[in-house]
């Protein structure tokens, strides 16, 4: 999920390893390391926290040879400290991996290579590779790495070094991986700017690839040892664009990236065989006769996504709060109570007061959250993590359908713990939540966005905009509402549509743009006659419709048409839609969608 450097050749490679993670701060992390050999040994070094912490050590007593890796870890299995800190070594020290992603398996294994004399010094999933690949070792690194593999389950961007090797072994499958092609030398990397100091020319690997490179040359293979060929690219971007992947900002690098974090959500949760989902939470859904939900902005839209779902799934009374209300409003809790808070950076300050308030009152806590070590982490009963990745842009894009995401597994364990799911409908949406990945790809197509973008800039000048839908995709209303506020600064409401007759209806006019989620779903009729009353009063109607929904469409003045996706899954997809649609509209105004005015990316004080 975050840093990955790799050196051979005639270079010091510390120096590589360590300017190359520095050109991935950026993707945030909570550990550094590094191994080099030198002479007959493989030296690793490795801290929690900051790349300096790392940087000074090194500085004091270097690391000197011409081979390494080097990592900046993003804690998913064990605390962010030294220990859990990459790279991982096995006992005698001869074999070293790195590895970004989740080992889905990795419990089995670890008791099999336990039962078979393993010692583990990590709580890591990676540190399973290391022991795996050296059982496998019969002097051919190649080999032993690719039978590994076999064995694995899960995402991974893996490099590996042997101390009777002159080379370096990588794979991957999800997690990205890039390769760097120099004179006598060549590099690996997760991104691109890590690399571009020493050349611009890179390889990009695909899902399946492994490669073995020395000083002099590469070799990519697929999984099963058969050669393949990538094309070499040359890169033209300035280091700043490197960053932003080729993008022009942040905000639309996330939005892409949103397949790859909604697929580290979902992965290893799944489970097709049972239809069950597990989240590793230990509080008893049983002895839970009510839900608070507790956040702040987007996060509040992802937990009136969860109401809906828990409510319909698992038969529990649910309510939502506005984070910085709910302790003021003296909130009636007791120990049957589950309190979640949902946050992105874990630090909001209204959400963790909020978090103490229930604590306090006897409320067992679940935190769903995407940054591992923070404050709300250190202080609920327990956590699920969204893995989203961090997210640089202010206004979430990743994190958001990473939260609904996680509202609806969480929906799914409850229902299916408390025996109000039954199996059938489980497996239905266990299946429908397995697509996600596959239906924001799809989302992402060029002709898509070029759609999305036309619309946007037919109605950039527009000083008000209405956002309406029904039933889960109400909340998505809401969120494509506060995206075009935060980025654009163009005033939008959004209402559940049931609610237009009730006065927002007195606002239609020929100058209102009306945006109307209109996907499939059992009220779909019902929202049709809603547009229809926005027609009549002369508004302006861009419908949001599934595929192939021609009665939807033909009563909208422009449609943003989306992948049909089963209804208590669609909030993710249709959410995508409305992130393109204020992005678009905000950049036809020239607005800095990565720094908007007035906003901050972790509201710390009240």
């Amino acid at each position: 999920m975050c840093g990955i450097v790799g050196y051979i050749g005639p270079r010091d490679a510390q120096d590589v390893l360590i300017s190359g993670l520095a050109k991935l701060e950026y993707r945030g992390y909570d550990s550094a390391g590094v191994a080099v050999r030198t002479g007959n040994t493989i030296e690793v070094r490795k801290r929690a926290g900051k790349l300096a912490n790392l940087a000074g050590e090194l500085e004091k007593e270097p690391l000197k040879g011409t081979l390494g890796i080097g990592h900046t870890r993003w804690a998913t299995h064990g605390l962010p400290n030294d220990t859990n800190a990459h790279p991982h070594a096995t006992e005698d020290g001869r074999l070293v991996i790195i590895h970004n992603g989740i080992i889905e398996n990795y419990l089995h294994l670890k008791d099999a290579l336990m039962a078979r004399g393993h010692i583990f010094r990590s709580e890591t999933d990676s540190e399973v590779l290391a022991h795996l690949i050296e059982e496998k070792y019969q002097g051919n690194l190649e080999v032993a790495v690719r039978e590994a593999l076999a064995e694995v389950r899960g995402a991974y961007g893996i490099v590996v070094t042997h101390i009777d090797h002159d080379e370096i072994v990588a794979a991957r499958t999800v997690s990205p991986l890039v390769m760097g092609v120099g004179q006598g030398e060549m590099f690996l990397a997760s991104d691109v700017p890590a690399l571009l100091p020493y050349t611009r020319t890179m390889v990009f690997l695909h899902d399946g690839d492994m490669v073995v490179l020395n000083k002099e040359a590469y070799r990519v293979m697929d999984l099963q040892g058969n050669p393949v060929q990538r094309e070499e690219t040359l890169i033209e971007w300035d280091a700043e664009a490197a960053e932003k992947g080729g993008f022009d900002t942040y905000m639309l690098k996330e939005i892409y990236e949103q397949p790859q974090a909604l697929t580290n959500t979902l992965i290893g949760r799944l489970h097709d065989e049972t239809g069950e989902v597990n989240l590793d939470i230990n509080l008893d859904p049983a002895s839970f006769k009510r839900i608070s939900i507790i956040a702040c902005g987007t996060a509040f839209y992802a937990g009136l996504v969860g109401e809906y779902l828990i409510e319909q799934l698992a038969r529990i009374p649910v309510e939502v709060d506005v984070a910085s209300e709910y302790r003021y409003r003296s909130p009636l809790v007791s120990e049957n109570t589950l309190a979640i808070v949902i946050s992105q950076s874990g630090e909001t300050i209204d959400t963790l007061e909020a978090l103490r308030e229930a604590k306090k009152q006897g409320a067992k806590t679940l935190g769903v959250i995407n940054a591992k070590g923070s404050s709300m982490t250190r202080e609920v009963d327990d956590v699920l993590y969204i893995h989203a990745g961090p997210e640089i842009g202010v206004a979430s894009t990743k994190a958001y359908t990473a939260m609904v995401s996680a509202m609806l597994m969480l929906a799914l364990w409850l229902g299916r713990a408390r025996g109000t799911l039954n199996e059938e409908l489980g497996r239905e949406l266990l299946q429908g939540a397995r697509e996600l990945p596959r239906l924001v790809e799809e989302c992402l197509q060029p002709e898509r966005v070029e759609n999305i973008k036309r619309i946007a800039q037919k109605y950039h000048q527009a000083r008000d905009y209405l956002f309406l839908g029904r039933g889960v995709n109400s909340p998505t209303a809401f969120e494509g509402a506060l995206k075009l506020k935060e980025i654009s600064y163009i005033h939008a409401e959004a209402y559940a549509a049931g609610e237009m007759k009730h006065g927002p209806i007195a606002l239609i006019d020929q100058n209102l743009p009306v945006v109307v989620i209109a996907t499939e779903s059992f009220l779909l009729e019902k929202t049709i006659s809603n547009i229809q009353e926005v027609k009549a009063r002369s508004g302006k109607v861009i419908a949001v419709v599934s595929d192939g929904d021609t009665e939807a469409a033909r009563h909208a003045d422009d449609v943003i048409y989306v992948p049909r996706a089963a209804e208590m899954v669609s909030p993710v997809v249709n959410a995508v839609a409305m992130q393109l649609l204020a992005y678009f509209t905000a950049t036809s105004l020239d607005r800095d969608v990565d720094k908007p005015r007035n906003l901050a990316k972790s509201v710390t004080v009240e």
